[in-house]
């Protein structure tokens, strides 16, 4: 490699890891911060020698473990079945191999205390399932180290479940309005489609969106907003089938209803439900009542035929149309649109044309006639086209029929 290429390639090796540094000194960071403000990890001391107990119990204080003392191998079976402990110390190497004969279930982490400190003692408890062994006549500073790293290694375990738990509903969960998010509404909107495609089942979207909310955020402020998201996203759950409904907050104050197994008519009442539910009742924040509106889009099938591809963005790309008409036509209203696959509703719709009919043998050339006033061929209604379905309720129809 001319020019330095080997310099030039160990540089970026370099600048790269000094860019991955912060983050995981970060990580770092977060993972000590859990840890140190964990309570005490919950242990259980399963011992059949009341002195062994005795002596052990002596180096087991509460800032270390938080202890319960057994002596009855069953009883502490149970205990562990009712309630985790991620810590166990024992003397005894049959509760050792029952403790690992569990199935499905979280592994503690075990110390083994052996009458012996030897060798074969020490493999006894290995091939048990100990984690660690220490024998009873070692002085008690390697007894409290002992036990001072199964609490770490304990906390650790604990601390790295928690950032896994929280991770994963940060990914999956808005924090603010407890309904799914945008990312996992990306994810699993597609599944929807698909699974919908292929039991040729119907599925209808919905999207909403809080009618003046930049208002509400500049007269009663951020948090006064916030609480109106997290009450709009409740009244939108309220109304929906619980297991098969589901809601995602996919922007500000946009919202997304997906109902599985649900045609066009279905979801137009949903979506007017909905409606009704947000604007017939004040929102309560702080100590006052605000008026809260929204405007609905919807998309409806009837039945999702197999073989089209992007429908699912298709459906948002209509749905969201549905919703712009809503705004544009006043707000708290419903716009819906039925979609047919065999036909696409972003397309224009024009009539098919018609051949002329044939002249008469007797008729004069084409040149000296004069042309025939004919009737103007009606066009298909287009996709904007809207019917009004309800006087009493502001909502509105798109229907996209097939050319």
């Amino acid at each position: 490699m001319a020019g330095g290429g080997h310099t030039t390639v160990i540089r970026r090796v370099l600048e790269k890891r000094a860019e991955k540094a912060p983050t995981e000194e970060g990580t770092t960071a977060t993972v000590a911060v859990m840890v140190r403000v964990l309570p005490p990890p919950k242990a259980l001391l399963v011992f059949s020698d009341s002195l062994l107990r005795q002596q052990i119990e002596r180096h087991v204080t509460p800032d270390v473990l938080d202890a319960e003392l057994l002596s009855d191998e069953s009883e502490a079976l149970r205990q562990l079945n009712a309630e985790f402990r991620p810590v166990v110390l024992t003397d005894s190497l049959e509760f050792i191999r029952r403790l690992r004969a569990r199935t499905g279930s979280r592994a503690p982490f075990v110390v083994y205390v052996s009458e012996l400190d030897e060798a074969g003692e020490r493999e006894a408890g290995l091939d048990a399932g100990a984690d660690e062994c220490v024998g009873r006549r070692t002085s008690g500073r390697e007894i409290v180290a002992r036990i001072g790293s199964a609490r770490r290694i304990a906390e650790l375990e604990t601390a790295l479940r928690i950032t896994l738990e929280e991770n994963r509903q940060l990914s999956t969960t808005d924090e603010l309005t407890r309904t799914a998010s945008r990312r996992f509404f990306g994810k699993h909107f597609p599944r929807e489609v698909e699974r919908a495609a292929r039991y040729g089942r119907a599925l209808s979207l919905i999207l909403c969106d809080i009618d003046h909310f930049k208002s509400i955020n500049d007269t009663l402020g951020h948090p006064a907003g916030d609480q109106v998201l997290r009450h709009f996203g409740e009244r939108l759950k309220v109304g929906l089938r619980h297991g098969v409904d589901w809601v995602a907050r996919i922007g500000g104050e946009e919202f997304a209803v997906v109902t599985p197994e649900s045609g066009y008519d279905a979801a137009l009442e949903v979506a007017r439900k909905l409606r009704s539910a947000v604007a017939q009742t004040p929102f309560k924040i702080a100590d006052r009542f605000v008026q809260v509106t929204a405007s609905f889009g919807v998309c409806g099938l009837d039945r999702v035929s197999a073989g089209e591809r992007r429908l699912a963005e298709r459906m948002l790309k209509i749905a969201d149309q549905a919703l712009y008409r809503s705004k544009g036509a006043g707000r708290d209203r419903v716009t819906a649109t039925r979609l047919d696959q065999r036909s696409s509703p972003l397309a224009p719709h024009l009539a098919p044309a018609r051949p002329a009919p044939a002249p008469p043998a007797s008729a004069p050339p084409a040149s000296a006639r004069p042309a025939p006033v004919r009737p103007a061929v009606p066009l298909s209604p287009g996709p904007d086209h809207e019917d009004d379905v309800a006087q009493r309720e502001p909502t509105r129809v798109m229907r996209v029929k097939r050319s």
